[in-house]
């Protein structure tokens, strides 16, 4: 099997999973009865973030050798930049493009209270991160992936216990393997989630391989391969129900299901890395890392101080992908 096709069987067993978990993980909430806005807020977030999750943990455990912990770094560091960048954008280009064909309002109506919050976090988090790199003792390292687990925690609770944050809800689609029925049985749910955690985990195996060969191949750092690839492969799919939810004036959850993978990507998943490799980041690294918090910051003081949020804004967003994108193609010494 070529390592071309190896790369599309691999997206598509883990995308195939994903569906399966995302549709699962949801009656799961259901079914023990959580509040519909942590149900989304969280378990879709955590869902739609399987994939990103399983890429770093088979690379950096499987991988081979420092091939393999810089794949892991890239798909760590990767997924906050493509979300605060890329996902943004294109939710700002629905917005406009829904509205000029009359299908929407021209205005983001956001949640002030959650959006506030969710990048508040993400900011702090994610910059704590990235600061752990800079930390001499691996064991403070450890206290630091330690605390980045306890604060997503307390995030998560905030998210159960605050139920006037969701105002909107997407209604469940059928359980996969129990279309038919109104209330599929726990067993089933449960199944559903094993085959598609089996299915994101072999897709991720042979992801990880495939990127290893073809930064072998062509001599290209595979940690700059994996930062661009691997989250726009794995979760930038995910991130288009944003774009259906735009089309149905339905922002905050659009924006919601942004922000709320940002949260955990910037927290439980560099703990992850930071837990499972030395955590030393190299200049493209940190310069990633920092770009990555450019545009929620900007977001952030918008919502803040005019609590309006401008298509425009996210669209631009964009540019800092493409800057990062250009910085590497052009040989850019980072």
């Amino acid at each position: 099997m070529t390592t071309a096709l190896v790369l599309i069987v691999s997206f598509g067993f883990i995308m195939a999973g994903a569906e399966l978990f995302t549709n699962a993980i949801e009656w799961v909430g259901k079914r023990f009865g959580l509040p519909e806005g942590a149900v989304g807020s969280l378990l879709a977030a955590v869902a739609t973030a399987l994939p990103e999750t399983m890429v770093p943990i088979i690379a950096i455990v499987f991988g081979e050798g420092s091939s393999g912990h810089e794949i892991g770094t890239g798909a760590i560091l990767g997924a906050p930049f493509m979300l605060g960048t890329l996902a943004f954008c294109i939710t700002g280009i629905a917005v406009l493009v829904f509205s000029r064909s009359g299908k929407r309002a021209p205005k983001v109506t956001i949640n002030k209270k959650v959006m506030l919050r969710d990048l508040s976090f993400f900011l702090k988090v994610y910059a704590l991160a990235i600061l752990a790199a800079f930390i001499p003792s691996h064991s403070m390292k450890v206290v630091v992936a330690i605390g980045l687990f306890a604060l997503y925690g307390w995030y998560a609770y905030k998210t159960i216990t605050d139920d006037d944050e969701a105002d909107e809800e997407e209604e469940l689609h059928p359980l996969f393997l129990a279309k038919k029925k109104a209330e599929p049985a726990t067993s089933m749910i449960l199944l559903q989630v094993a085959i598609a955690m089996a299915a994101i985990v072999y897709g991720a195996n042979l992801f990880v391989g495939g990127i290893e060969v073809v930064a072998e191949h062509f001599g290209i750092s595979a940690f700059i391969l994996s930062v661009l690839i691997t989250p726009v492969a794995t979760e930038l799919p995910e991130k288009f129900n944003s774009v259906t939810w735009i089309r149905r004036g339905k922002d905050t959850l659009a924006l919601g299901n942004i922000t709320g993978a940002m949260v955990f990507q910037s927290s439980v998943i560099p703990a992850i890395g930071i837990l499972l490799t030395p955590w030393e980041l190299s200049g493209a690294a940190l310069i990633n890392g920092l770009m990555a918090l450019i545009m929620p910051a900007i977001v952030y003081c918008l919502v803040r101080f005019s609590g309006k949020l401008n298509p425009r804004v996210l669209i631009s967003s964009g540019l800092v992908y493409l800057v990062f994108v250009i910085m590497v193609l052009s040989g850019f010494k980072i």
